[in-house]
Parts: structure tokens; sequence; C-alpha cells
């Protein structure tokens, strides 16, 4: 088994591996998250050495295309005398003949790799895992069966959900997520590149923290000679990365672009109804497409305050598809220097102080944490007034169990953030509005979250939590 440091950062997923693994019994345990997310890369180091078998699925291939890779795997993996499986059935015969000749000791693992994809449409895939784990492996206690997937509402749909053979058959499932700031800074140390927590953030706004992304980063080029050189240089890697992030992910993929792209037009998001007036997008399709996005973690959904459940907004929090959508379109036209360029840009600084907005609320856990409240329960969403002044916004309203109401005013800035007069006024409208309209009895309480902190000045002594980026690492 792998050494438990080789693995940066996931310390929850690492721990219910290793205990699977050392367990009493046969486990099978679901793996989901979206493309270049890490799956396969936590399950082969953490566990590589110990696979009895490992097959993955071929993005779009027909069910004999399928059988054939597996077939191949099968005789890979010692199985080289079975007869080539013509159906599902006789393939996981075949892994079960494979699995009772090993003489392996111990738990013998089995990783079936993006089963979305091996499971084409009427090859009966689904049912004859059922067979395999219902009818023999769950019965013995040795067995440690792994799949795993980047459609993430297929995995939950499929298996984890499935109201057939497979239900309650999983018995521990894990969700991977991008990594926080402070894995990404760990992660770009130990490929030796070297960046201030300030552009390590930067980077964290344009990729995201996707482990694939941030492996393509040079140690001797600078933050902006890396973006140009990953997104848009000529023949860049990550160059026709949007569209093939969604079609590898849904088989309907121009449902799921649509909302992306509509969700993109307003920061804070829109409800169903509005998400439908201007898509096109309705009925069991809209709910099935927003249900996916929200599933591999490009949208999040919240209930605004004294909003019903009907009302529900619907936001997009991707930092790499926001820049996509931002910047994807300067890729054909501009030089090999174009990020380089456009530090100064309006829209520059228009798309970094929403990207800023965006990895708070990935990092909602750090800020909880600063503000001392991690165990107490709370609710999350953006505010905008609709009777005082329908131009007033509020980035994000914590909303705590303990009687209190944090509003978090969010800036983006190279330099410790000065407020004005002005500024301090407008602070002090957005709390009276909010007050105001929503009837509150909590104290409410004004929250900077800056880069740098606030510049010292006689406006500051109003602010009585002040979050900084480093508090997010």
């Amino acid at each position: 088994m792998a050494d438990k440091t080789s693995i940066i950062g996931r310390t929850a997923e690492k721990e219910i591996l290793y205990e699977c693994f050392g367990s009493a019994k046969s486990e099978f345990v679901a793996v989901y998250g979206r493309r270049r997310i890490g799956k396969t890369y936590l399950v082969r180091e953490a566990l590589g050495d110990e696979f009895v078998f490992y097959a993955t699925g071929v993005l779009d291939g027909n069910n004999a295309v399928q059988l054939a890779n597996y077939n191949e795997e099968i005789n890979n993996f010692g199985g080289s005398s079975l007869t080539p499986a013509s159906n599902w059935r006789e393939a996981f015969n075949n892994l079960h003949s494979l699995i009772l000749s090993t003489k392996k000791k111990g738990k013998k693992v089995i990783f079936l790799d993006e089963i979305p994809w091996m499971c084409a449409p009427r090859s009966g895939f689904l049912s004859e895992l059922d067979h395999f784990w219902n009818r023999w492996a769950s019965q013995r206690k040795d067995v440690m069966l792994i799949i795993c997937g980047s459609a993430a509402s297929w995995i939950i749909d499929n298996v984890i959900d499935n109201t057939g053979g497979l239900h309650n058959r999983v018995t521990r499932h894990i969700n991977l997520s991008q990594f926080t700031l402070g894995e990404c800074e760990q992660y770009y140390r130990s490929k030796g590149i070297e960046m201030p927590l300030y552009q390590v953030a930067e980077a964290y706004m344009v990729f995201g923290g996707i482990p694939y992304y941030m492996d393509l980063f040079r140690p001797k080029l600078s933050l902006a000679q890396n973006v140009d050189a990953i997104f848009f240089a000529e023949n860049a890697p990550l160059a026709n990365e949007y569209q093939n992030l969604f079609r590898s992910l849904y088989r309907n993929a121009d449902n799921h672009i649509r909302v992306i792209e509509n969700l993109a037009a307003r920061n804070f998001g829109k409800t169903r109804d509005e998400i439908a007036a201007s898509s096109g997008l309705s009925g069991g399709g809209l709910t099935k497409t927003l249900k996916e996005l929200i599933a591999c973690g490009f949208v999040r959904e919240y209930l605004a305050y004294g909003k019903k459940t009907r009302d529900k907004t619907y936001q997009l929090v991707d930092p790499f598809t926001l820049f996509c959508l931002r910047f994807g379109s300067k890729r054909n036209t501009q030089s090999n220097d174009f990020w380089l360029r456009s530090y100064s840009s309006p829209a520059h600084s228009a798309w970094a102080g929403y990207a800023f907005e965006l990895v708070c609320l990935l990092h909602l856990q750090q800020i909880h944490q600063v503000l001392g409240i991690s165990g107490v329960l709370t609710q999350v969403y953006a505010w905008r007034s609709t009777m005082s002044d329908p131009g007033i916004q509020i980035d994000l309203v914590i909303d705590r169990a303990d009687n209190i109401i944090n509003l978090c005013e969010i800036k983006y800035s190279s330099t410790p953030f000065r407020i004005t007069k002005e500024y301090d006024a407008k602070l002090r409208n957005k709390k009276a509005a909010f007050i105001e309209e929503t009837k509150t009895r909590k104290a409410v309480h004004t929250t900077m979250i800056t880069t740098y902190g606030l510049n010292e000045g006689i406006y500051q002594a109003g602010i009585p939590f002040s979050i900084v980026l480093d508090d997010l690492f």
C-alpha cells in the first residue's frame, strides 16, 4: 500500500480508502467528481499496489468497444486462459474466475474506472454488476470493489440511489472536490513552483483547485506567463477544455452549457423561473440539468432570507468555467501574451472582483473558522434589495443559529483596502436596508473579506470583523 504522505491533501478521502481496505468485510466504494479532479490518481496512488483488476471505460465507445477493452485488461491481469467475454454476464464471470485464481492474500481490490462510459445503452452492465456484487463479492470478506466516474449525477442516480438490486449496496462513497487554497500552495511547492499567497489565489481564480490544470504549470514561468501558455497560446493544452469538460460529463451537454452560460450573465445567480425564461429549458429537462451541474460542483443552489423553496437561486461557482466564459473568446484574436498584457484592463478588474467572491464561497469552512463558528449551524446566501434601493447587493450573508448575521463585503485588491467616508456610508446603508427589509431580530455585523486587510483610517473601527486572504489558507 502507498505511503499515506505521498498524496497531497485528500486527508478524509484517504482515510476512507484505508479503512475500507483494512476492514473485516467486503467493501463497495463509489468515487465520483468532475473531470480532472484527481479521482483515478487518488485511488491508484493509495491502493494501486493492491489491485487484482483494473479497467476503465472508453469515452464514446459502444458496447463492443467497452467489452474489448475489458477483455484486454482481464488478459493483462493474468486471465489469458479465459475465453474473451461477449457480454457483461461473461465479463463478470471472468472477473470472478480471475479473483479465485489470484494468489494474493488479504483484501483484493477491483477498480472499475469511468463506469458511466462502460455502461453503454442496453448493454446490461448495471444488472451484471449488481449480480456480481450481490451474489458473490458481498458474501466474501476479502473484496474491495471501487467504482469511479466523472459524471457524478450518473453515479448518484444509477448506483448510490439505485432503487433496484444495487439499492444500499455501496458501503462508502467519496465525492472528490477541488483542492483548497492551502492544498494548492502545498501542491505548487511539491512541484518546485514558489508563489506568494496572492498569486496562488489568482491562479485559483483562473483554474480553480483542479490538480490536472495545476500540473501544467512550469516553474520557470511567471503566473501570467503560465496562464498564457496553458490557455491562450497557440496549441495551448487547455484551449478546448471548456467544451470537452461538459461533453465528457454529460450525454446532452448542450443543455448544461446553455444553463452555465445563462447563469454567468448574473453574478449572484438566477431563480429557476428566470433560467427557464432566458434559456428556453423547462420541466424535467431543466430539473435534471441543474441537478447534474450541482452534483459536479459547477453550480450551487441557495435559499435567500425569507424565500420559499420554489424560489431557490442557482449560482455559477466554478472559477475555471467563469474564466473561460469571460476570456475564452480572446484565445483566437490575441497574441500569446494576452494575459500578461491584460492586468490593468477594466475587464481583468471586473473578473477579479467576482472570481475572488467565488474563492470565498469555496472556502466557507475557513471563513467559519476565523469567525469562530465552525460548530454553529449557518445558512449562506447572497442578498439584494427589492424595496429601498434595488441596486443594493450584499455579496455573502452568513445567517447563524447563534442569532448573529454577518454581512460580508468582499474586496479584491493588490494593497490594503481603504474605507473612505463615502464607502462607510454605503456599508451603513446596506446594513440598514437589510435589517429593514428582512425584519430580522438578530444582531447584524458588517464583515470585510479582503486580500491584504484594511488600511488604517478613522472608518476602520466601524468594522467588527475583518478576514484576509491568508485566513483562507
